[in-house]
């Protein structure tokens, strides 16, 4: 069994991206925006709408409060103002979500927010300590062997090891820049058996060739690449043929 995730909610106003009520016909979790690197309030009720409707659960997707670079640029900020920053966010999407029969179910921190906290300790400590704060029972997903996972695990949450279907991987088991070549992924049914190979062997190829372990509670497939929703009906339907079973990794 595995959970399939992607990230959803991240239109803004009348700019839409990707196709969020076709994705959460086939993924078990939603990463939604929570405003601060995308999202406004409609887009993100009715993307929260959306996924009660398809049973689908709604995790809070946190990140640095960048707009412009769409939350993919690292801020030096201090511990206490991002520790209030995922607080306030985790806090407006469950609003949200309670407002249509929903609730946030998990945390997930994303893009630089993400990358940074797998080494950055002061960082990932914040975001522990923001989720805390909210509520100890929410899980927090994130890369394995992470430090945000480390700390999170330390603190009594129950964390949840991520794989990316679409991502390049280095040979040191994490995510390629994307400002490098070979960081977003586009071929539908290489990415569909890449992730039936991690999922069943528990292995994935890096961007130079060395086979390297992931462990994957969830896989995640990002809403705005390119035939998103073509890329997670193929990763469906081959886990499916395989005998593995998409189910949420909260009830």
């Amino acid at each position: 069994m595995v959970d399939l995730n992607s990230d959803l909610g991240e239109g803004f106003g009348t700019w839409t991206l990707g196709d969020d009520a076709a994705m959460l016909r086939v993924v078990t979790s939603a990463n939604i925006a929570c405003g601060f690197h995308a999202g406004d309030p409609a887009t993100l009720l009715r993307t929260c709408a959306d996924a009660v409707r398809s049973d689908v659960r709604i995790g809070a997707q946190v990140g640095y409060r960048d707009l412009v670079g769409f939350g993919r640029r690292f801020l030096d900020i201090t511990a206490e103002d991002l520790r209030a920053d995922v607080i306030y966010q985790i806090g407006a999407l469950d609003g949200l979500a309670r407002s249509v029969g929903g609730r946030v179910r998990y945390v997930k921190p994303h893009g630089a927010l993400y990358n940074t906290i797998v080494h950055h300790e002061v960082q990932a400590r914040a975001v522990v300590d923001a989720v805390v704060a909210y509520d100890a029972s929410l899980p927090v997903l994130g890369l394995p062997g992470s430090a945000f996972l480390e700390i999170a695990a330390r603190a009594g949450l129950r964390t949840v090891t991520e794989a990316f279907a679409d991502r390049g991987y280095t040979s040191a088991g994490t995510l390629v820049s994307r400002r490098e070549n070979g960081a977003v992924l586009s071929d539908v049914d290489a990415v569909a058996q890449r992730v039936l190979r991690m999922v069943t062997e528990g292995v994935v190829d890096s961007v130079d060739g060395v086979t390297v372990p992931v462990d994957a509670d969830s896989v995640c497939l990002h809403g705005d690449t390119p035939a998103a929703v073509d890329m997670a009906l193929a990763v469906r339907a081959a886990l499916s043929r395989n005998g593995v079973t998409l189910t949420p990794f909260v009830s």
